[in-house]
């Protein structure tokens, strides 16, 4: 996918995995999700997205099937094998209940990794340590977070 591509195809996978998250929840009240997304381009990787997703626990199945035809549909392309990586936190569901500091640990790092080329004085203010990677050159925002964890919900919540 080209680079000027790639801000309109992760905005219409987003838009695909919300509508399809609150269809669902539609039948299980209280359900909904928050991301977080970081686009980079590096020499024999291209460009790519990396995001991380609070799927409910009882969706994921349902979302996980929906991933492939999603960015085929984005695309226009088969899928080929093992562009869309999901995992849960901690390596399985229901980590962060049966051991929250496994589950956090784990987290961390996975922040970490998509945060890799962000400003240090953004990392500082976080008490995050830098893993020295460039992100690339980019075409478009490089990253973004869904409304429900940005500034005015974390600022209405205080």
């Amino acid at each position: 996918m080209a680079l000027a591509d790639m801000a309109q195809a992760t905005g219409r996978f987003l838009d695909m995995l919300s509508k399809a998250i609150a269809r669902q929840s539609q039948k299980r009240p209280g359900e909904c999700t928050a991301w977080l997304w970081m686009h980079e381009n590096g020499l024999g990787k291209g460009g790519h997205c990396h995001m991380l997703v609070h799927v409910p626990p009882k969706l994921v199945r349902t979302i996980a099937k929906m991933q492939r035809r999603w960015l085929r549909s984005i695309t226009g392309n088969p899928y080929r094998k093992r562009v869309i990586r999901s995992d849960p936190i901690g390596g399985r569901l229901g980590m962060e209940t049966c051991n929250p500091a496994v589950h956090a640990a784990n987290l961390a790092n996975a922040l970490a990794y998509v945060c890799k080329s962000a400003p240090q004085t953004i990392l500082d203010s976080h008490g995050m340590q830098r893993r020295h990677e460039q992100g690339g050159p980019i075409v478009g925002k490089r990253c973004g977070i869904s409304q429900n964890i940005g500034p005015k919900a974390r600022k209405a919540k205080t």
